[in-house]
């Protein structure tokens, strides 16, 4: 995809009669923040000097509660942020029409990248892989029920039962899919398909791959234009991982695949297994697995989704076309789709953040010529064998993260920050919810609606 100049995102702002642009950040839990700007203001002044909105956003936990900060606090004075767009993020939202949204880079009161924001986490270790020679294609799978709301404020899926990828159920429900579709077109990705999934009221929108800035950026708009043409249509989207205990988890899958100096992929001469650099890829993402989880469920809902035979892994492995293990290779002589699946995170995880993980770790895979473990064959639930187990709680999850490679690699005031963030859900989690399998209502409450 050609990248936007700023004089041609200005041209498809005239053509589309967009009124409004809105300047976009996501914050650590990727919820989109901003402002909204005349387009006129927006071309003459914010496009180049950009707009401050202030630090406290990279402290916000999912309900907009503060948290005790080392450094974004009272005492410093929750300080300015400067947020400059980038002009080759600009889409226009066909969802809404008349505006337009551009994603920005956040600058810190010296003027270098603000180390607590989610894109420059990503910024750094995308640059990490170009010094490598190679560049990452990423691709998304989020995952989201679809719910009712009562008057009383109860969520209930919109279906009360399963039909796995009907074409026949559930027809009612095809106008507010197709404007989803046609809203994540209208915003630039790439729509593959729609689906039910295996949840009553559960849905998947695949779409195609992009460079990792890029994809990171379709999983954030996929998520906020889901939820606003969900309620368009008098329904609640939500991507809690696990809203309904008995039903299944919403997973975030990412398939990363990296791609050499002619832009072919590198992982293409595998075949029927790895070959050497994409064994060290994925070994770098076994490594850091138990860390990684932190990233892929930031709340303690998440894990409640690592249980054995939900389809989302419990232990650390890898295999083939085997969707019981934590690194699903895709393995076809001379394919250009080869690529590598990670399959553990929920569907509220901050894509920036697990993308800059993920990167990281297969990184720090290459680097050190790290070798893959034993493959993982058959039932990886019945029979994981020597395989480490990952975490099923929010404690677990900070104690692999906290002071880990993983910290280290994405940055320490960041990775201290995101831990105080964490911390806060733990406590909170361990005095509404202390039942390690159940959700209850508080979680709900607080989740549901906000993820």
């Amino acid at each position: 995809m050609t990248e936007l100049t700023s004089e041609a995102f200005r041209s498809l702002c005239e053509e589309a009669a967009v009124h409004t642009v809105e300047v976009a950040i996501a914050d650590t839990y990727a919820h989109l923040r901003g402002k909204r700007v005349p387009v006129g203001r927006y071309f003459d002044e914010v496009a180049d000097s950009g707009a401050s909105i202030a630090d406290a956003v990279f402290i916000l936990n999912v309900r907009d509660e503060l948290i005790d900060h080392e450094t974004v606090n009272m005492e410093n004075g929750f300080l300015d942020t400067r947020i400059v767009p980038d002009p080759a993020t600009g889409r226009l939202l066909s969802h809404r029409p008349g505006y337009a949204l551009v994603f920005c880079d956040c600058f810190d009161e010296h003027g270098a990248l603000q180390e607590l924001a989610s894109r420059s986490v990503l910024t750094a270790q995308v640059e990490r892989c170009r010094a490598l020679g190679v560049d990452p294609l990423v691709a998304t799978e989020p995952e989201f029920y679809l719910c009712t709301v009562a008057d009383d404020g109860v969520w209930q899926p919109v279906r009360p039962h399963i039909k796995y990828s009907s074409l026949t159920d559930a027809p009612d429900l095809e106008a507010a899919l197709a404007d989803m579709r046609a809203g994540l077109a209208g915003a630039g990705l790439n729509v593959e398909s729609s689906n039910q999934e295996y949840g009553p009221g559960q849905i998947e929108i695949n779409h195609g791959p992009a460079a990792a800035m890029r994809a990171a950026e379709d999983c954030i708009l996929y998520c906020s234009i889901v939820k606003q043409v969900a309620e368009r249509h008098g329904m609640r989207a939500t991507f809690m991982p696990k809203p309904f205990t008995e039903e299944s988890g919403s997973g975030l899958h990412v398939h990363t695949s990296l791609r050499g100096d002619d832009g072919a992929n590198a992982f293409a001469d595998s075949d029927g297994s790895p070959n050497e650099l994409m064994s060290r890829w994925v070994a770098g993402i076994l490594e850091h697995a138990p860390a990684l989880s932190l990233l892929g469920a930031p709340t303690a809902n998440g894990p409640r989704r690592i249980r054995p035979y939900t389809f989302a892994p419990t232990h650390v492995h890898w295999g083939l076309d085997n969707r019981t293990v934590l690194a699903r290779c895709i393995v076809e002589a001379g394919s250009a789709a080869n690529r590598v699946e990670f399959r553990s995170a929920g569907a509220d995880a901050n894509p920036y953040l697990l993308i800059a993980g993920l990167l990281a770790a297969g990184c720090d895979g290459i680097e050190r010529s790290l070798e893959l473990p034993p493959m993982a064959v058959g039932d990886m639930y019945g029979e994981p064998g020597d395989c480490a187990p990952l975490a099923t709680d929010l404690s677990g999850n900070i104690d692999a993260f906290e002071g880990s490679a993983m910290a280290s690699m994405l940055g320490d005031g960041f990775s201290r920050s995101y831990v105080s963030l964490a911390r806060e859900e733990e406590r909170l989690a361990a005095e509404n919810n202390p039942d390690p399998d159940e959700v209850n209502d508080w979680e709900r409450a607080r989740y549901l609606e906000f993820s």
